[in-house]
């Protein structure tokens, strides 16, 4: 997984790089029978959609179950991050999102490095979201949609959004977007929407705007996001809980290659139940409970 010249130089103009098909059927299926048991838990880590049962988004699931902790470690998805950064990385943040069928709700236009600045004090946007689609992604489920070449606007003007969804988040103005997307190309690839077969992924910097609609479709639309950050770009404060902002800035070591497919010992902290630590939210509390 080491990029080519040409891979690099588009990173830097578009600011994502899509690879369709990169993870086996094989693998795809481990890490599927296993979102059901994440889903049906009961736990702090699962956001459920406004006014419904289903999962919008689960946290940390990498802490507490061994398939998602593997694919943390793996080295398709690590390395690349690595060469661009010049530097070992630790996990940010680790989500399951749940556009389910019919009712899976939108996620606004935004930036993820706006949120990280203002909740979490991340000092730079030397962190990259990996997306991987666990299932078929097409035009009609909710199709993550980006806004090419944003990411070099560094960050936008946002407002915080506390009642839209289930989940706040910073988000960009109707306005600002329309002049983005008119910068970009307007209806010409001013927005475009990567879609393919499960197993396909997604690299996007941290900076690029954007978005997906809800899922009217009869089809569900479930990812796993990584937030992959250097390691000496870490967070500065403990705002929010540890499942949704990370704590442990240990450099991740990956797996051999075929760590989907053979039971690798993994550690798995959260196995047992959520910390109450994992709770604590101010600095000053954290570092007395540590």
């Amino acid at each position: 997984m080491k990029l080519s010249r040409e891979q690099l130089e588009r990173f830097d103009r578009e600011g994502y790089l899509f690879f369709p098909s990169l993870f086996t059927p094989e693998e795809i299926a481990v890490l599927n029978a296993e979102v059901p048991r994440l889903y049906a838990q009961r736990r702090p880590e699962n956001v459920r959609e406004k006014g419904s049962e289903s999962v919008r988004t689960n946290f940390a699931a990498h802490m507490y179950s061994a398939p998602f902790a593997r694919l943390a470690r793996h080295p398709r998805m690590v390395l690349p991050v690595e060469q661009l950064f010049g530097e070992k990385l630790y996990m940010h943040q680790f989500k399951i999102n749940g556009k389910n069928a019919f009712d899976g709700d939108v996620w606004q236009w935004h930036q993820d490095f706006g949120t990280w600045f203002n909740d979490d004090l991340m000092p730079t946007p030397r962190a990259m979201n990996v997306a991987i689609f666990l299932e078929e992604v097409n035009e009609f489920n909710g199709p993550l949609m980006f806004i090419p070449g944003s990411h070099k606007l560094g960050v936008l003007e946002a407002g915080h959004d506390l009642t839209t969804t289930s989940y706040p988040l910073w988000t960009i103005s109707n306005e600002n977007i329309a002049t983005l997307v008119e910068k970009a190309g307007g209806r010409n690839g001013g927005i475009v929407a990567p879609k393919g077969p499960a197993g396909s992924m997604i690299m996007f910097h941290s900076c690029l705007v954007h978005a997906s609609t809800s899922n009217l479709s009869p089809w569900n639309r479930v990812s796993v996001y990584l937030s992959l950050c250097a390691v000496s770009n870490h967070i500065r404060r403990h705002k929010r809980v540890e499942w949704i902002a990370h704590r442990d800035f240990t450099p991740i070591e990956c797996l051999p290659e075929d760590c989907l497919l053979k039971d690798y010992p993994v550690p798995l902290p959260w196995k047992d139940g959520t910390p109450a630590s994992a709770e604590v939210t101010s600095e000053d509390e954290f570092k007395q409970a540590a």
